[in-house]
């Protein structure tokens, strides 16, 4: 099933009144995060991390980032985390969401053109959700995170993020990168402050 198309299978016996509501329901889950909300609990803060590759460093060194901690993860103590760092044999650096890591198909990977400070809002893409991403230097960003219940849309939906890569160290085998995450389920923004979108 591509992904934004709801099966026609779901609609079979749906009255018209429970139509009428599933339809408004679905149109206020859209809605979400368009401005008229409140500002978000969590501000939106651009931070610098180190990510250390999975293979061939130290296991104590963090390989993964969570977006709803906006924290950087140790793959040996904890598998909640949105998308973690490797650099192939052939010294290629990639990005793997849950689902290229066999934890199951969840968080997603957008490569962008645009600078990373042009990024507002969460735009629209094809998200990679169960391959490697490859990344260089200079490479921009937005993922989501694994789908989340959310009290503000009443169902489940995303975390995003924005990151940029500022470095790759093929012989430290690490990744620093800047990234902003929104913690604040049901807001698309994905700029500095607390959002109101």
């Amino acid at each position: 099933m591509a992904r934004g198309y709801l099966p026609a299978t779901m609609f079979r016996g749906i009255t018209g009144a429970s139509f009428a509501s599933l339809a408004l329901g679905l149109l206020t889950v859209a809605a979400c995060g368009d401005t008229g909300l409140q500002p978000g609990i969590f501000a939106n803060v651009v931070d610098t991390v180190t990510l250390y590759a999975l293979d061939g460093t130290a296991l104590q060194l963090p390989s993964a980032y969570s977006i709803s901690t906006a924290a950087v993860v140790r793959t040996d103590q904890s598998s909640s985390f949105d998308f973690a760092f490797n650099i192939t044999s052939g010294d290629s650096a990639v990005l793997l969401p849950t689902g290229a890591l066999h934890l199951g198909i969840g968080s997603g990977i957008d490569t962008v053109a645009a600078p990373f400070d042009a990024i507002t809002i969460v735009p629209g893409g094809a998200y990679v959700d169960s391959l490697p991403v490859h990344i260089d230097s200079g490479t921009v960003a937005v993922v989501h995170s694994r789908a989340t219940s959310c009290p503000v849309t009443g169902s489940f939906s995303f975390l995003y993020a924005k990151l940029q890569v500022l470095a790759i160290d093929t012989v430290a085998r690490s990744l620093k990168m800047l990234v902003l995450s929104n913690k604040n389920c049901g807001y698309r923004s994905l700029e500095p402050g607390n959002p109101s979108r």
